[in-house]
C-alpha cells in the first residue's frame, strides 16, 4: 500500500488529504475505483481513517481522506464546521479524485461516519458521480443530534444560547462556540473523548454555536430518495446514544433499491475498535465490490 499526501481547492480553501493505493495495479490493467473518505463532527484524517484508507487499498481501491476546511492541515477559518461547506468540500474531493490518472472516473464511492455517514447521504443524493456509497452510525436530521439526548430543560437553553449568539452576530460581528463534550452533551461523548483528548489534545477544538444553528437545519433525509438506482448501504449501531439508530432507519426507508440497512448490537464509538473497524470495512468492501 502506498500513501503520500496531496493537496486541492475548495472554494478558494487549500484542502489536505491523503492518498492511498494499492501496491500493484488492478490484474486486469484497469484504472481503480476510487472512495472518498468522511469523518466525523470535529474529526481530523489522522484518527481512524488511515486503517480505512489502508484496507480499501488493499483491496485494490485508490482512496482519498481529507481534512475539511477549517481542520487538520486545510486551510478555512478555524473549526468552522459547516454542513454545507463540507458537502462542497466532499464534492471537490471526488472532481480531485476523478483527476488521477490511476483513478476510474465513472466508479466512484463514498464512505462516512458520524457525521461523515450524514454527508454521505446527502452527497450522493446531489451528486450523480457517486455510484455507491456507505455510511456508518450516521443520521438523517441534524436537529436530533442536538436535541436527542437533552431533557426539555437542555432543549430551551439550546435554543435561547443559539438565539442569542446569533443577534450577537448581527449586531457584532463576533459569534460564540463551545467545546465538543459540551456541545455533544451526552454521557458516550464525555467518555470516549475524555481519553481522546488525553492522547491527542490537537483534537480538542471549540465549535462555534452558528455551525451548531446549521446542523439543525441540515436534514439529508430529504435527500436520499434520489441516491437510487445508486447504491447506498447504512450501518447502526442499536445502542447509539449519539446518532440514534432510528435516524437511519428512516433513510432506509426512504431510500430506492439498491439499498441495505445493517444493524450491530453496539454503541456509537464501538465501532471505532479494533474489530468494529474490521468488520464494517468488510461490509463496506462487499458492498463496493459489487457496486462500484
Amino acid at each position: 500500500m502506498q500513501q503520500r499526501i496531496v493537496h486541492f481547492f475548495s472554494e478558494g480553501s487549500r484542502i489536505e488529504a491523503d492518498f492511498f493505493l494499492p501496491d500493484h495495479p488492478a490484474p486486469d490493467g484497469r484504472p481503480l475505483p476510487g472512495i472518498v473518505l468522511c469523518h466525523g463532527y470535529s474529526g481530523l484524517r489522522f484518527q481512524l481513517l488511515p486503517d480505512f484508507g489502508r484496507i480499501f487499498a488493499d483491496a485494490g481501491h485508490a482512496v482519498l481522506s481529507m481534512d475539511y476546511r477549517g481542520f487538520g492541515g486545510s486551510e478555512g477559518p478555524k473549526w468552522r464546521l459547516m454542513p454545507m461547506e463540507q458537502v462542497e468540500d466532499i464534492r471537490n474531493a471526488i472532481t480531485f479524485l476523478q483527476e488521477q490518472e490511476e483513478v476510474d472516473p465513472g466508479r466512484i464511492g463514498l464512505w462516512g461516519t458520524s457525521n461523515g455517514g450524514a454527508h454521505i447521504a446527502y452527497v450522493a443524493g446531489v451528486d450523480e458521480r457517486v455510484k455507491a456509497a456507505v455510511g456508518q452510525v450516521g443520521y438523517g436530521d441534524g436537529r436530533h443530534l442536538f436535541m436527542d439526548h437533552r431533557n426539555e430543560e437542555q432543549r430551551r437553553e439550546l435554543l435561547d444560547i443559539l438565539a442569542a449568539d446569533r443577534r450577537e452576530r448581527v449586531l457584532t460581528g463576533r459569534g460564540g462556540g463551545a467545546d465538543l463534550t459540551t456541545i455533544l452533551c451526552n454521557k458516550e461523548t464525555r467518555d470516549y473523548f475524555s481519553e481522546v483528548f488525553e492522547e491527542m489534545p490537537e483534537f480538542r477544538s471549540v465549535i462555534p454555536w452558528e455551525s451548531v444553528e446549521a446542523h439543525m437545519e441540515y436534514r439529508p433525509v430529504d435527500m436520499v430518495h434520489r441516491i437510487a438506482p445508486r447504491a447506498l448501504m447504512l450501518i447502526g449501531a442499536e445502542h447509539d446514544e449519539v446518532c440514534r439508530i432510528e435516524g437511519y432507519r428512516e433513510m432506509y426507508e426512504r431510500a430506492g433499491e439498491p439499498r441495505r440497512f445493517i444493524s450491530l448490537p453496539i454503541t456509537h464509538y464501538e465501532i471505532y475498535t479494533p474489530e468494529g473497524v474490521e468488520k464494517t470495512a468488510a461490509l463496506a468492501l462487499e458492498w463496493y465490490r459489487e457496486h462500484l
